[in-house]
């Protein structure tokens, strides 16, 4: 390619000075315009010659380059050739040398396949094991030991030996330990931890859980009940013989449980408005009926009193009876009867104002429940319609309302019930007592009068 570069340089810079040299040495005859003409057309065609010469090589040059890479290309494929035929062997060599190996292995194999799902479900029982929180960490080897695919070797089965029968002992201990506790508030504070073999874990005189996924130990969102709390510090608080303590079979799974029981207060919520309308109805008739007891209980501590000096007429029920007794003793037995009746009758309203009401109440609790019991159900169905069946919690409101009021208008019946007998009752011997003397007084003047 530079040949040919060149030589049409030549070329230019020969016509060049060729047409210079014309212009200044312009021919002034025929015989010399002839002759400079011959001369031209005799270099131009050296020119010509040199030029096309050239082209030759250069073309004989390109066809030996591209016999030379028609060379390197049929090598390359028998080369591709050779690599993919030695991949094959290789595939069946591998293939070979594989089952060569589980020939080998012989029982073996079904040996790792036995260890490697023991290792699996033993690596899942030792994170959320309760003895984990006291030695963390404990399901790394195991886990991947049942994780890997090559077989084990002898020191790492000893190794997995001896973590179950660690495991196995440590199932029987009840020991203590400082560890950190993370309150419900986030803080994190250190202090001592009784384990309870895999069942519990107990500090600061109630339980607590290991969260194996944040490998940390916690308070309960809520503890279980007062007796079970009671027997933690019983048992902490002991120093020897025997301590009973309500320990979780589930390994902490049914203490977890309790975080999602509802309260007190959460149950009352529930209730929704008409819940507390229920409350509210209970407070009232209570205090009433308490307000009442209180009441009448001092006006027959009086009137037991009086009955003791019948001649000194006090201002109580009794001692308003006897002042009429006295006003009309002088009349006849009848006009002293209507009178002493008269007496009691105004007596009669004061003692029982306000038992009616507490029997209202009484009567209102329970409708007020079923009540609460329609609505949920209402606004359980809504829930259904809108949402359809797919998520119960869409429905728990509603029949949690449902269920709710109805045991809140029972319970708070059944206290006002009780409460409107007892002051009916207390109401009634009061009043008995009046008429009792009444009595006494219309017969012993009746009597007099005999006489």
């Amino acid at each position: 390619m530079k040949k040919l570069i060149t030589s049409t340089l030549v070329a230019a810079s020969l016509s060049l000075v060729a047409g210079m040299v014309s212009a200044a040495d312009a021919p002034t005859s025929v015989d010399q315009l002839l002759k400079q003409v011959q001369t031209d057309r005799a270099a131009k065609g050296k020119v010509d010659k040199k030029r096309e010469a050239e082209f030759r090589a250069e073309r004989a040059d390109k066809a030996a380059l591209l016999k030379k890479e028609k060379r390197a290309l049929a090598n390359e494929k028998q080369r591709g050739k050779d690599l993919q035929q030695r991949f094959l062997d290789n595939e069946r060599r591998i293939a070979q040398l594989e089952a060569d190996l589980v020939a080998a292995q012989g029982d073996l194999g079904e040996m790792f396949g036995v260890v490697k799902g023991e290792a699996g479900d033993f690596a899942g029982k030792l994170a959320s094991s309760n003895i984990s929180a006291q030695y963390p960490g404990r399901d790394k080897f195991v886990a991947d030991l049942g994780a890997r695919k090559q077989l084990p070797k002898i020191n790492e089965l000893e190794k997995f030996w001896e973590d179950q029968l660690f495991e196995m002992v440590e199932q029987g201990k009840v020991v203590s330990f400082n560890a950190d506790v993370t309150g419900l508030n986030g803080e994190v504070t250190n202090t001592k931890v009784t384990r309870v073999g895999p069942f519990n874990l107990l500090a600061d005189n109630q339980y607590v859980v290991y969260n194996d996924t944040l490998s940390i130990i916690q308070d309960l969102a809520q503890q279980p009940g007062g007796q079970q709390v009671s027997s933690v510090q019983n048992f902490l608080g002991s120093t020897s013989g025997y301590t009973k303590l309500f320990v979780d079979p589930a390994r902490g799974n049914l203490l977890k449980v309790f975080t999602g029981k509802a309260t007190l207060e959460e149950r009352i919520e529930a209730g929704g408005p008409i819940g507390y309308i229920i409350i509210g109805i209970l407070v009232v008739g209570a205090l009433i009926a308490l307000f009442k007891l209180v009441t009448l209980y001092a006006t027959g501590a009086k009137v037991n009193a009086q009955r003791k000096d019948i001649n000194n007429p006090g201002n109580n029920p009794l001692g308003r009876v006897l002042q009429a007794y006295q006003a009309n003793k002088s009349g006849d037995v009848e006009t002293l009867e209507l009178k002493l009746d008269e007496a009691i009758l105004k007596e009669t309203p004061s003692l029982e104002s306000g038992i009616s009401i507490i029997k209202v109440f009484a009567a209102i609790a329970p409708m007020m429940g079923l009540l609460g019991t329609v609505t949920g159900m209402i606004a359980t169905f809504q829930s259904i319609q809108l949402f359809g069946t797919g998520d119960p919690k869409l429905m728990a409101g509603g029949i949690s309302m449902a269920l709710i009021t109805t045991v809140q208008g029972l319970i708070a019946a059944l206290p006002l019930m009780l409460l409107h007998a007892i002051v009916s009752a207390k109401s009634k011997s009061v009043v008995q007592v009046l008429e009792e003397q009444s009595a006494g007084l219309v017969a012993e003047h009746a009597e007099k009068r005999a006489q």
